[in-house]
């Protein structure tokens, strides 16, 4: 199976199986790496493919930390992420 990513997204999904990288499955995976590691080409495909609220969606329910802090400042700014999703402290318990 031939991944349906551009080529140019090979070096920012280094640790995942390329050619088995799904667009729609494989969703949240792909802009995550693209918010990250990504130049402005992969985030410009990444609103063609999903559109700028598809991005946003997936933006705002992933773990805050999953993004790294400068990527999440300007994606917050370019796909109008108003918040995203910080778990509170003290949200585990100790046995």
């Amino acid at each position: 199976m031939k991944s349906q990513l551009p080529e140019t997204f090979r070096p920012i999904l280094w640790s995942y199986d390329f050619d088995r990288l799904d667009p729609v499955k494989h969703r949240k995976t792909i802009i995550i790496q693209a918010i990250n590691y990504g130049t402005l080409a992969h985030w410009r495909w990444l609103t063609q493919r999903y559109g700028r609220d598809g991005v946003r969606q997936v933006l705002s329910l992933a773990p805050a930390t999953e993004i790294k802090p400068r990527a999440r400042r300007l994606a917050a700014l370019m796909f109008g992420v108003d918040q995203f999703n910080y778990a509170p402290r003290g949200s585990h318990r100790a046995g």
